[in-house]
């Protein structure tokens, strides 16, 4: 990961500083397996050098934008960057307090602390990956006021006190169920607004992700995701078309052997159920690829 910044053009300054601190902040042998191994590199140099100096500095970082900006997978960037095992804590209606930082439970007949996701990272000095948290009931939020703020610290009675490591949260905007931060949580994190990814870094992305993929084509999948993108922003379609998990599945579907279209319609078009959107999205859609385009099409190999 730390040869992926230097050949992104990272601040050097940046990169001796990460290294520094997994030098001094070795991840135990037995932690090992939870540092993450993303399948996909973030390109952006200049969010990459802010959330590594904003987690070198010591803080808390909120990764806060909409769908399709790469949220979540730069938290596990940082956290492969810095060699840190994570841990991921999806926001749930049912997510409370003795959830995020454990309970007492029975084994063998005693009682024994069943440690949650917090604790472990507090321990492990982890980094802990906070996904949706505006979804979050603010009793659960509140047990993480200390642990995200100066104290760094987390009380569980009859427990040892253990320091808290970095958090990173991720929100997205306009998702059913998401509300807006309260202040005392809000102040506890910096905050990076996460960009749209661009023509560029698409490209590079299935690079990566599909290195046999003719380059014209690669282009234009490229460019039909900036229409999608486009047609969202002005709501003449809804973000359920907006996926580039969805035009990667369709891509491997492509390879797999099924056609352009069959493919396309799995992995964006019928994630909207409205027939009038559909057909919207398939118009999109035809005006970059055709629907009988197939595998000896598009890859080399």
């Amino acid at each position: 990961m730390l040869e992926f910044l230097e050949k992104e053009q990272i601040d050097q300054g940046i990169i001796d500083g990460i290294r520094e601190y997994r030098e001094k902040y070795p991840a135990a042998p037995d932690m090992a397996g939870r540092v993450p191994r993303p399948r996909y590199h973030y390109y952006g140099k200049e969010v990459w050098e802010a959330a590594a100096a904003a987690l070198l500095c010591g803080e808390n970082l909120l990764l806060a934008g909409s769908k399709a900006t790469g949220k979540n997978v730069l938290a596990e960037n940082l956290a492969m960057a810095f060699g840190r095992p994570a841990w991921d804590v999806s926001f749930h209606v049912n997510m409370d307090a003795a959830s995020l930082i454990g309970m007492d439970t029975f084994v063998g007949g005693e009682v024994t602390f069943r440690p949650g996701p917090v604790y472990l990272c507090a321990k492990n000095g982890g980094f802990g990956i906070l996904d949706e948290i505006n979804m979050a009931k603010n009793e659960a939020l509140a047990v993480l006021h200390a642990t995200l703020d100066f104290r760094r610290a987390i009380d569980v009675p009859g427990y040892d006190r253990d320091e808290a490591a970095r958090f990173i949260g991720t929100m997205n905007y306009g998702y059913a169920g998401t509300r807006e931060l309260n202040e005392a949580l809000t102040s506890r994190f910096v905050v990076i607004q996460m960009p749209t990814i661009g023509q560029e870094g698409l490209e590079r992305l299935l690079v990566d992700e599909f290195p046999t993929l003719e380059k014209k084509y690669r282009q234009q999948f490229a460019q039909l995701f900036l229409d999608l993108q486009k047609k969202c922003e002005s709501a003449e379609i809804s973000s359920k078309a907006l996926d580039l998990r969805g035009l990667l599945d369709a891509l491997r579907l492509i390879r797999r052997g099924v056609r352009a279209g069959m493919a396309l319609d799995m992995g964006i078009t019928n994630k909207a159920f409205d027939s009038y959107e559909q057909d919207l999205i398939r118009d999109v859609i035809a005006g970059r690829i055709p629907a009988k385009l197939d595998r000896s099409r598009l890859f080399t190999d």
